[in-house]
């Protein structure tokens, strides 16, 4: 959430849930809003982390989306799905480097 706030973005919900399933973050930097999911790793053994994200999971994150932008969302808003990939160093020697990956898997259409 800092690296977001740095950024100039304002959070709007922090592990929004529909039933057992949520989305990570929700964004927003003007009339942009951004489904964000955070994955992390501390090392790459298994895979980096943005491979993390299948198309279940895509699949489940539009739902909850979709769910957000029925309750909150606002008729000029516009939508992506963003990914917060963070790789920590193995040997926690260096801060961990932070890439966020816009618009990660395509939009949400209006």
């Amino acid at each position: 959430m800092a690296h977001l706030l740095q950024s100039g973005w304002r959070i709007e919900a922090h592990r929004f849930r529909l039933g057992h399933h949520d989305v990570d973050l929700v964004a927003r930097q003007g009339n942009l809003v951004a489904f964000i999911e955070v994955k992390t790793r501390a090392s790459l053994r298994f895979g980096r982390p943005e491979e993390a994200v299948d198309h279940r999971k895509r699949a489940v994150l539009f739902q909850v989306a979709e769910l957000w932008r029925a309750r909150f969302g606002l008729p000029s808003d516009q939508y992506r799905f963003d990914l917060i990939a963070i790789e920590e160093a193995p040997d926690g020697s260096t801060s961990p480097q932070v890439r966020h990956i816009t618009n990660a898997w395509g939009g949400v259409e209006k």
